[in-house]
């Protein structure tokens, strides 16, 4: 293999330790100065596939009928006027004089001017302006009106789909600092119980700063190449904080460790780099490689996702390996400096629990899958369905605006969707209005638009707008085309139909990529065949309990008042792929954590069995707090006000501790037990590929070189 690299690299971290600290510096400065600019370059929204005959509808409705959709409800109300009151009237066409003049305003239109009985509440007491922008969901040209919509002695209150957009950006933006507020003092609290002393505590912080201002420079750089969604904020720092405080955890508590053994801080440097800086590399690239699996989906929110977690977890690794190890190596010994009274792990503890869990291996694999199949089994049941407005907190003004017209609005019972008829003539138009008539839940149907041979049709239906019989419907329509015409169909259940089936369309390409990723990785860094394909099905076990959990939780409405949020009946799908993404590649992780332990420990001693017990030993606290920490950071944004990152947040946090507990403590041993040497059983072939390219660091054990069971 060469001179080992990571040696190698350790040895270049010492000499050149103040030019990489500097370094360091100067991308936190840059992060601060430029980075940080990365909000006002994301976009809203993105949950739809671009490609989809839904999307095709809305660009064919718009080029050939002109777009018809509101952006901005504008409603207002009076406690004891009516809309008949001349005062009413008057302060409401005051409103519209002000729009007609606005660059940003394409029309607004009212009750005055429609004479539409659709547009006054049912006690006369409300009714609303609609407004279209000239662009959509676009914040800035809702804020540059918002004056200009204040009717005089009436209340005001802004909604549709723009400003729900908006409150959704601005509520990301403050659960961000309320996570990161909630967080960071739990945080150094627990870092100093887990490392005994102020100034080792604070290099885990200080790699976490460093992982998320490096991920905001390197997001805004993917800005002017591609479109952002700026949900991709809450994982960068959720994943950039995260990452950083779990290889920092491992990095620095093996760099204490060889410092014990009486080892001299240059050597301690460079073991530690051969060590755990080999299983901080190993990690971030299985997590980065299973985020971008994320990318083989078309939409803009998934695949921002996957960049911005990319971006943390890869700027987290190069800390951990690069401004890290160079802090260790100026502070020496003086990282144990300023030691807190506090109690000792004990490591036996750890040894115990592996040695009672392999004498009984079958009874505990047997106990485990029992509870894990039990948390998992509410998923059996799970309801896909889209985001609305109730993803915001109730209150939420944009949100009173959508259940004001729902309640109190005539039609506020009925949903409605587009059909483009192009081609054919009137007579084609007529036809396919006749059998939309004859489809059931359909009340109505209305020329809205027409130019040319292309005629738009709303039709109207009652129920949600976008739930499985929404979205049949949805299917039946797109059946009624013409012959000699082109019929689309665009509205909410036709795009939340794309966008599922567009989901389920990646999904495959997804498992295929992360999963194959995973394995390969896991081979070249521990020289087994079983044991990755364990470790895909470990990952899929633990992330199994945390869509149960899910589906119990968020779509049946349990705790829904101690977390406050609105149960909707079902689950937005898109998180479900981020949260399989994000899980299969943290539960890799700490895989990653115990096994290259455990390797370590069968190089040295050939004993499947005192291997295990000792790679268990060394990490169980390791991984245990890094778990925690974790919790901790991703806790906080469960605290959030958006339904669906709350969702994350929850899902996150069970997984986690499901992994770092019966996972990794009971179910891995149990398995490598029963596996015995066959755990590190590969064939002839591919050993021999281990021992040429293997992510290994041999130069630690010259007297006992890796053992790999060929052919057995």
């Amino acid at each position: 293999m060469g001179k080992p690299v990571f040696a190698w690299w350790g040895n270049v971290v010492v000499r050149a330790r103040w030019l990489v600290i500097a370094g360091g510096a100067a991308l936190v400065l840059a992060g601060v100065l430029w980075g940080t600019g990365v909000f006002a370059r994301m976009t809203s929204g993105g949950f739809d596939d671009p490609g989809s005959p839904s999307a095709a509808a809305r660009a064919r409705i718009e080029a050939e009928v002109g777009r018809q959709s509101v952006d901005v409800l504008a409603l207002y109300s009076s406690p004891d006027r009516t809309v008949d009151d001349a005062g009413f009237r008057d302060a409401v066409g005051q409103v519209l004089s002000r729009l007609k003049g606005r660059s940003e305003v394409v029309k607004a239109f009212s009750f005055y001017d429609t004479q539409s009985p659709a547009f006054v509440s049912g006690d006369r007491r409300a009714t609303y302006v609609a407004v279209q922008l000239t662009g959509q969901q676009d914040a800035e040209l809702l804020h540059a009106i918002e004056p200009d919509l204040q009717a005089t002695g009436l209340t005001t209150r802004i909604g549709g789909p723009t400003a729900i957009f908006a409150d959704v950006s601005e509520r990301v933006e403050q659960d961000i600092v309320r996570a990161e507020t909630l967080s960071m003092p739990v945080l150094l609290i627990l870092l100093l119980f887990v490392f005994r002393g102020v100034i080792a505590a604070l290099l885990p912080l200080l790699v976490g700063v460093i992982a998320v201002l490096g991920a905001f420079v390197a997001t805004r750089l993917l800005t002017y190449a591609t479109d952002v969604s700026v949900f991709a904020i809450n994982i960068i720092t959720m994943i950039g904080l995260g990452m950083a405080i779990d290889y920092s955890l491992f990095v620095v508590s093996r760099f204490r460790e060889e410092l014990a053994a009486g080892r001299a801080v240059p050597e301690a440097t460079r073991r530690t780099m051969t060590t755990a800086g080999r299983t901080v590399a190993v990690s971030g690239l299985t997590v980065a490689l299973a985020l971008a699996s994320l990318l083989v989906f078309p939409q803009v929110f998934l695949r921002s996702m996957g960049f911005g977690g990319m971006a943390a977890v890869l700027v987290a690794m190069l800390a951990a390996l690069t401004v890290l190890p160079a802090l260790l190596a100026v502070l020496g010994h003086r990282v144990n400096a300023w030691r807190l009274p506090m109690p000792v792990t004990v490591r036996s503890r750890w040894g115990a629990i592996a040695r009672a869990v392999m004498r009984r291996p079958v009874w505990v694999i047997a106990g485990t899958l029992v509870v894990l199949g039990v948390l998992a089994s509410p998923f059996s049941r799970a309801q896909f369905g889209a985001a609305d407005e109730r993803v915001l907190p109730a209150g939420t003004e944009s949100r009173v605006v959508n259940e004001v017209l729902a309640a109190e609005f005539p039609g506020g019972g009925t949903s409605s969707m587009q059909v483009l008829v192009s081609g054919g003539g009137q007579g084609a138009v007529a036809d396919v209005a006749a059998r939309i008539g004859q489809l059931p839940r359909v009340t109505g149907t209305e020329v809205a638009a027409a130019q040319g041979d292309s005629t738009l049709l709303t039709v109207t239906f009652t129920g949600n707008g976008s739930d499985e019989a929404a979205r049949e419907l949805a299917r039946q329509l797109r059946e009624l085309r013409q012959p000699g015409s082109e019929l689309l169909v665009d509205g909410a259940a036709p795009g939340v139909a794309d966008m599922l089936d567009s989901l389920a369309d990646g999904l495959p390409r997804m498992a295929l990529l992360a999963g194959l990723s995973t394995i390969v990785l896991l081979f070249l860094a521990f020289g087994s065949v079983l044991l990755p394909l364990k470790a895909v099905f470990m990952n899929l076990v633990s992330i199994g309990a945390s869509f149960g959990a899910v589906v119990w939780v968020f779509q049946d409405g349990h705790l829904s008042g101690l977390l406050r949020f609105t149960s909707t009946g079902d689950l937005e799908a898109s998180q479900l792929i981020l949260m399989l993404a994000i899980l299969f590649g943290l539960s890799t992780d700490y895989e990653v954590f115990l096994l290259s332990r455990v390797r370590e420990e069968w190089d040295r001693t050939g004993d499947n069995t005192s291997a295990v017990v000792a790679g268990l030993e060394r990490t169980g606290g390791i991984i245990t707090s890094a778990a925690l920490l974790l919790v901790i950071v991703v806790g906080g944004f469960a605290t959030g006000g958006i339904s669906f990152i709350k969702m994350l947040g929850v899902g996150m946090v069970v997984a986690i501790l499901v992994d770092a507990t019966i996972v990794r403590a009971l179910l891995v041993p149990a398995t490598m037990r029963l596996l015995g040497r066959a755990n590190w059983w590969a064939p002839g072939p591919l050993a021999r590929l281990y021992r040429r390219f293997g992510i290994k660091e041999s130069d630690l054990t010259p007297d006992s070189p890796a053992r790999i069971t060929a052919g057995v």
